[in-house]
């Protein structure tokens, strides 16, 4: 036993190759787990709007039709960053991709940086605004949304230095009405009356600007001669006289009341140098009289010099739909304008409803010896004249005045003025685009009405009663700042010890 020899134990070979691999296959199973997370993560994942007001939740509506969007569509942002609602169109662009699951492409373009790319992306659509806008394309077809029609914005405040306000935003029920149209895939066309010597439809019309910005409203014109037809076609819900130099005929006539008598819809922009009594007489069966004058006023252009004009400044009255987004708004009528007399009373046992659209701006009187040059006669006419002119109107016949019920109905609007949307007048007024543009849809029954509320901002506000006003005094002015001195007190006396 004494003999014996304790070997001394050897130590093991540590296998440094093989927990190297060990730590290798670690490393990645742990990175393909946290990929794996964060792709399925990635791909489904839940949103919450816990903001107080839900300004850009979209509403259920909204996203049932989402889901039934079957190809991709694609919306290039036309947004200027000075643009008061521009960060509130991307947010809610923003949801609109997330609930349409890939489906929906968005492209920003800053018009005052990306020149190139805009005027590539403008004369692809043929865009002719000068707003901020977005632009929907679907299966080929393309829309315009302007910011305008997106948010109600109160500019009352701009002469006191104050900025543009928005008091209503209306994003997701002008862009969700505007993917309907393109989903719908139907065209709505428009018949435009031809054969007295109205302003042609070719490219080098006068009236090309208006053609193109409405056709952008998924609309198509439809060249429509009342000599060529028995009646009205059945696809035509909506036929347009913009200017007839010359009357319609008897059998024209009864082409048009026929129409109107099936609820059709019609637009009428009337030039008062022209003689159509024919139509004159059918607007005054409607209770709309179309008188024989000219609209004229006197302004200061010294200090003892007036000179007389027959342009006219009018504003939109924001008792329509038509003319809601408008309301307030000024815009020129060049060239001769008559005045309209309303008599809603005679018509209203017919279920006949008048609303006025446009009024000429205060000073303005209308002449009934519109030819002669006797400056005199004007000056002393100018004198009596009585409340401004009426200068557009709408008329329903069998709808309801209640904006939320649909009825079908015979509709028309009327302007006694065809110059205003001729291009070189339009180029300088947007506004009669837009009015054009609010009449043709209120004709089409298109106002957007589609169950989604325009969402107000809710300002957060705090109601102190008296002992909450005193509590919070003690708070400001004794207790914050003891806790500051406590807490320098206690560093100082640490560094002591």
């Amino acid at each position: 036993m004494a003999n014996e020899t304790i070997e001394p134990r050897r130590p093991k070979k540590i296998r440094r190759i093989q927990i190297g691999f060990n730590v290798l296959a670690q490393i990645i199973l742990i990175l393909f787990l946290a990929a794996m997370v964060n792709s399925i993560a990635f791909k489904h994942y839940q949103r919450w709007d816990f903001s107080r007001d839900q300004k850009y939740a979209l509403s259920d509506k909204t996203k049932r039709f989402l889901r039934t969007i079957k190809g991709k569509m694609r919306i290039i942002v036309f947004f200027s960053p000075s643009t008061p609602i521009a960060a509130d169109v991307q947010t809610l662009l923003t949801e609109y991709q997330y609930a349409a699951k890939g489906k929906i492409d968005i492209e920003y373009i800053d018009p005052e940086r990306n020149l190139s790319r805009a005027k590539e992306i403008f004369d692809k659509y043929k865009v002719v605004s000068d707003e901020s806008l977005l632009v929907i394309d679907y299966e080929g077809r393309n829309k315009t949304v302007k910011a305008s029609e997106m948010a109600d914005v109160d500019q009352s405040g701009m002469g006191f230095g104050e900025g543009p306000r928005v008091t209503a935003f209306k994003g997701e029920q002008a862009i969700t009405s505007a993917m309907m149209d393109l989903v719908e895939g139907k065209k709505n066309a428009l018949g435009y009356v031809l054969g007295h010597k109205e302003p042609p439809l070719s490219e080098n019309s006068t009236i090309s600007v208006l053609k193109t910005f409405i056709e952008n409203e998924n609309i198509k014109f439809q060249e429509l001669n009342l000599f060529d037809v028995e009646t009205v076609p059945a696809e035509l819900k909506t036929i347009v006289v913009i200017g007839p130099q010359y009357d319609f005929s008897d059998r024209e006539m009864k082409l048009l009341r026929d129409f109107w008598d099936k609820q059709g819809r019609i637009l009428l922009l009337l030039d008062p140098g022209a003689k159509t009594s024919k139509l004159d007489a059918f607007l005054n069966e409607l209770g709309v009289k179309v008188n024989d004058d000219r609209l004229m006023i006197f302004l200061r252009t010294g200090i003892q010099e007036m000179a007389l004009t027959r342009d006219v400044q009018a504003h939109f009255l924001g008792g329509s739909p038509i003319t809601k987004r408008l309301a307030d708004v000024r815009a020129l009528f060049f060239g001769g304008t008559s005045s309209l007399t309303l008599e809603p009373d005679r018509v209203r046992a017919a279920n006949i409803r008048i609303e006025p659209l446009i009024q000429a701006e205060k000073g303005y009187f209308a002449e009934k010896d519109y030819n002669t040059d006797d400056q005199a006669k004007f000056q002393t006419d100018a004198k009596k004249a009585g409340a401004s002119p009426t200068i557009g109107a709408s008329i329903e016949k069998g709808g309801s005045a209640d904006e939320r019920v649909q009825v079908n109905s015979s509709r028309l609007v009327v302007v006694s003025n065809a110059t205003f949307v001729q291009d070189n007048a339009v180029t300088q007024d947007q506004q009669a685009l837009d009015f054009v543009s609010g009449s043709v849809n209120w004709l089409l029954s298109r106002e957007q009405l589609i169950g989604i509320a325009p969402k107000i901002p809710k300002p957060l506000t705090f109601s102190l009663n008296e002992d909450a006003l005193r509590n919070l005094r003690w708070i400001v002015l004794v207790l914050m700042p003891l806790v500051f001195a406590a807490l320098g007190t206690a560093v100082w006396w640490k560094r002591r010890v």
